[in-house]
């Protein structure tokens, strides 16, 4: 569903500042993978996101998604295969739009434009149903409107619009790391829900080491813009973060420096 292949990304080319972030680095996603993905300080991992959607450029290497070669097509023409959920709550979502409203955007993402913008009650019903299974009460507040909304009912909301259409590939950039301990976990369930029930290809960047190990099939952890780990099936089941922590070393030839992963 995603093939990422001998990828390369620098900043500030010829400058001063000049900094390589991605380097020769090639990924490949089956149908259905879950993968979390773990790095320490400027390891790559939101640059890798970016790349995949469009957001940057990339300097050298091929991006392909469900066979389509993306790698030299805008943002918003990718946005008809990707979904994707921020770190910030206020990302992703219309602030001074209705709920039913920002659902309505989402729902109708890649259909023919018309003057007709009128929600009908069928429609209603339908909005209705996929908000009781955030259990956050919002089914019964659909006019709304999303700016009114705490942060944690917010990037719940972002995440059922990106998922509504099952996008051929979701894509999480730390989508819990705003929000406290509680309402990230409840987020992160809502997330498994989500992809187990719609099958969904999905790239979670993860602080949370814990995490990381617990969600998903797959995880991989990034270095210097490579990757250094790649487990999978009984092996990721069978992990701790101890483990996780000296295989890094191992693979690095060095400590592993992120403290927010580390203090979670």
């Amino acid at each position: 569903m995603l093939t990422v292949n001998n990828v390369s990304k620098t900043f500030n080319i010829g400058t001063i500042n000049e900094k390589s972030v991605l380097t020769n680095l090639s990924l490949t996603l089956k149908e259905g993978d879950f993968v979390t993905l773990i790095g320490g300080n400027g390891a790559g991992k939101s640059t890798l996101l970016n790349c995949v959607a469009g957001v940057y450029a990339v300097d050298q290497g091929t991006i392909v998604i469900d066979d389509i070669d993306v790698t030299n097509l805008p943002e918003y023409k990718r946005a008809a295969f990707i979904g994707r959920v921020f770190q910030d709550p206020m990302m992703g979502t219309a602030a001074n739009m209705g709920i039913e409203e920002n659902l309505a955007l989402a729902y109708r993402r890649g259909q023919t434009r018309s003057l007709k913008w009128g929600i009908s009650n069928k429609e209603r019903e339908l909005y209705r149903k996929y908000l009781s299974q955030l259990e956050l009460g919002l089914e019964n507040r659909l006019s709304d409107k999303v700016g009114l909304l705490s942060g944690g009912q917010r990037q719940a909301l972002t995440l059922l619009m990106a998922t509504l259409k099952k996008p051929k590939l979701l894509l999480l950039d730390e989508h819990t790391a705003a929000l406290d301990p509680k309402t990230a976990e409840k987020v992160l369930k809502l997330t498994d829900k989500f992809v187990r029930q719609s099958n969904l290809t999905t790239l979670m960047v993860t602080h949370n080491m814990r995490n990381a190990i617990e969600y998903g099939n797959r995880l991989i952890m990034m270095h210097e813009g490579r990757i250094i780990l790649d487990i999978n099936g009984e092996e990721k089941q069978q992990l701790t973060v101890e483990d996780l922590l000296k295989r890094f070393g191992k693979a690095s030839g060095e400590e592993f420096a992120n403290d927010r992963a580390l203090l979670s």
